[in-house]
């Protein structure tokens, strides 16, 4: 399969999976761009986003890095799910924060695979960065979609 193939795939998995993922949608995070082992997502943070502490919430950094990771790793139209993951956090997120999660497959092998997501904010601060290892089910992101051109 050539790139541009590849590239039309990448970006029907998003098309598909993006109107089923209630959390991303309610949480106002979009899925900017998809890309054959990549993703880059962003999320504004808002109030219900900080914790007692004014900043932001783990689960909620969390959750925008799961979402760039799942995007990257469905990105070759196979269904995958995380089996494991873990994150560290850097440099707290404050109310406002433009947030992106860029996710970058490092390595994807038979049923395996390992993916990093660096997040940001609107100044380029690192304030998280998040490893995922995927495994891949049976059956295909776009089953029962138009085809891409």
């Amino acid at each position: 399969m050539d790139q541009t193939a590849r590239q039309a795939m990448a970006e029907a998995t998003t098309r598909a999976m993006y109107p089923r993922d209630n959390t991303a949608r309610h949480m106002g995070i979009v899925v900017e761009e998809t890309r054959p082992g990549y993703a880059r997502a962003t999320m504004e943070v808002r109030d219900f986003m900080v914790n007692g502490h004014d900043i932001l919430h783990g689960g909620v950094c969390f959750t925008l890095a799961d979402t760039a990771f799942a995007y990257c790793c469905n990105s070759h139209d196979v269904v995958t799910v995380a089996s494991a993951c873990s994150i560290s956090f850097i440099a707290p997120g404050k109310l406002g924060d433009r947030l992106t999660a860029e996710a970058v497959e490092v390595v994807r092998k038979g049923r395996a695979g390992i993916t990093d997501v660096t997040v940001t904010n609107q100044t380029g601060e690192v304030l998280a960065v998040f490893r995922g290892n995927s495994r891949t089910l049976s059956g295909r992101v776009t089953e029962g979609e138009e085809p891409p051109l």
